[in-house]
């Protein structure tokens, strides 16, 4: 069977597949297969039946993504496969063929217990793969054949042809998460290990993303999303993505002046973090009621309280609204209760801290905790180690999560150029966005870029900044005033991950420029070809030193080229009016 434009192919002969692109190889024969508990493995003696082949063509809009319009073509095939010896067990291989990619997965007459995976990516001499080993860890640039266990995914793929792919996963809800890793004396091939045993009928899909370039990836990214069943909520209006901000005091006082700051400056939300229902880490800390962890109250000796719906009251009057932290300790104790009572209290949403993740009951329960956060409409967004397979697809309340080594462990400038080829591929990330903190290793018109070149419909702001920490006269922070966190369409300009990366976002008729570099200081161009007309570009650029950004407004035309200076770990950001 081939993709629609016909570029990819994908051939299964017995329990062995390949793929090609543009007549190049992109998965050589490759085991398929399933690893059961107490029965032996399904694969080794399959034969090929009948293929019931069908055409799907059509597009979607999303309650909120990167682009305003999802196509959706792809030409699918039902493989019926069975064992050539007794007991003569059966097995189909759904296979769908997009431009974009490829994406199989198995299903079974009926749920078995599947110990692990046989499948298998053996690909071409040459082929490199950037690795994290932790949702949050660093990447690194390896040989296929030097790839460690258990790497996460998306695994992003370099060949030695100059086309990129990624290894990923879709519509994981009831099983255990996928990791990959390379078997010894096996050259070229990564095989699927999974975070723990399961019991199904259906595996999630194994998703092959390609591109003739490394940016293709990302535009291509809402694959994951295609794979996944539509949206379980009737009524969406409650659904507001929004800019955030963090109110670190843990008081009235401090969250009123939160609340204000956020109108200013254009912001959505603003969000109490760890510490307002007690400690988190303490089993006696109870997440139905106000009591802030005495560790916090020594930070703040003129602490005067925190009067919970008193600043709710407030916030809403102000049209912002009001996000809640709850860590795993108290949510698995108490999620019944809370979700109910948040949304009595007038909550918007709720951060699910340092969640459970990989093994399949735990993915069963993360799945379950926002459907039922969607049933008292609120949206969430979640922390720490999970990274997305398409859900918010099915559950557009889920907005963000985390998954990714954001400015929580101030990553370097190299870093940030890798993930947006590396796990936004997978959606949304809660990178959190700095400005004043004296932390981080890139400077401030770099952080203004990262608004742009990275994707989170909650977009966590001044992550480490109280409103008095911020030079409101600073006109540079007009961009964070005025990016929005959703867009209507997303092009990738240029960039190869480790080096540099330009992304041009659209919302309505404003367009949207961010670039970052490494840490070599590096001159780009950046043709607005995408421009319909004249416009008005507002220009911001790193300054003479790391925290100062120069701000310049010039007019444009479409087809016009700018060339901009980044400096060392730096970046810039376009406003196009």
């Amino acid at each position: 069977m081939t993709s629609p434009d016909g570029r990819l192919s994908f051939r299964i002969e017995g329990n062995k597949y390949r793929v090609q692109y543009g007549g190049q190889p992109l998965v050589l024969d490759s085991v398929i297969g399933l690893i059961l508990d107490g029965a032996a493995p399904l694969g080794p003696f399959l034969r090929v039946g009948t293929a019931t082949h069908t055409t799907h063509s059509s597009q979607w809009k999303p309650v909120y993504g990167e682009r305003a319009l999802i196509p959706d073509h792809y030409e699918e095939a039902v493989v019926e496969l069975q064992e050539t010896i007794p007991p003569r067990r059966s097995l189909q291989l759904i296979v769908r063929a997009y431009d974009e990619g490829l994406a199989f997965r198995y299903r079974l007459p009926q749920a078995v217990a599947i110990e692990n995976e046989a499948t298998e990516f053996a690909l071409p001499p040459g082929t490199l793969a950037w690795e994290t080993h932790g949702a949050q860890s660093r990447y690194a640039k390896v040989p296929v054949d030097e790839l460690k266990p258990n790497a996460e995914r998306p695994l992003t793929l370099e060949y030695a042809n100059g086309v990129y792919a990624a290894i990923a996963e879709a519509a994981l809800s009831d099983y255990s998460s996928m990791r990959l890793s390379h078997p010894a004396k096996r050259p070229g091939v990564v095989t699927v290990s999974l975070a723990g045993g399961a019991r199904a009928a259906e595996t999630p899909w194994r998703v092959f993303l390609v591109g003739q370039k490394p940016g293709d990836l990302l535009e291509r990214n809402y694959l994951l999303l295609n794979l996944c069943p539509p949206s379980r909520i009737a009524d969406l209006s409650w659904i507001r993505p929004g800019k955030v901000l963090r109110e670190v005091t843990l008081s009235t006082k401090g969250a009123r002046e939160a609340v204000d700051f956020a109108v200013r400056r254009g912001l959505g939300y603003i969000e109490f973090d760890a510490g307002w229902y007690g400690h988190e880490y303490s089993d006696e800390s109870d997440a139905s009621r106000v009591q802030v962890d005495p560790l916090r109250l020594r930070k703040e000796p003129e602490y005067q309280g925190l009067d919970l719906p008193a600043v709710i009251a407030y916030a809403r009057s102000r049209q912002i609204g009001v996000l809640l932290y709850v860590n795993r300790r108290a949510m698995e104790r108490q999620l019944d209760q809370i979700l109910p009572l948040y949304e009595k209290w007038g909550v918007s949403g709720v951060k699910y801290g340092f969640v459970n993740t990989g093994s399949q009951g735990w993915t069963r329960w993360l799945y379950d905790a926002v459907g039922k956060a969607a049933a008292h409409h609120l949206m969430v967004d979640i922390h720490d180690e999970f990274r997305p397979t398409g859900m918010s697809r099915t559950w557009p309340n889920l907005l963000t999560q985390e998954g990714i080594r954001g400015n929580e462990e101030f990553p370097d400038a190299t870093h940030n150029t890798v993930l947006p080829f590396t796990r936004y591929l997978a959606g949304a990330a809660d990178y959190t966005i700095c400005w004043s903190t004296p932390r981080l290793k890139n400077s401030a018109a770099h952080q203004m870029a990262l608004s742009i070149v990275y994707y989170s419909p909650f977009q966590f702001m001044y992550w480490y900044d109280r409103p008095s920490d911020v030079d409101e006269t600073n006109p540079a922070l007009a961009l964070f005033d005025h990016v929005p966190t959703v867009w209507d369409e997303t092009r990738v300009l240029d960039g190869r991950p480790g080096e540099s990366v330009i992304v041009a976002r659209r919302s309505g008729r404003r367009w949207f420029v961010g670039g970052l570099t490494n840490e070599e200081a590096r001159t780009v161009t950046v043709p607005l070809t995408f421009l319909p007309g004249p416009a008005t570009a507002i220009i911001y650029t790193d300054g003479a030193a790391a925290r100062q950004v120069k701000v310049e407004r010039r007019p444009v035309n479409r087809g016009d080229v700018l060339e901009l200076k980044l400096a060392a770990s730096g970046g810039f950001a376009l406003e196009l009016q």
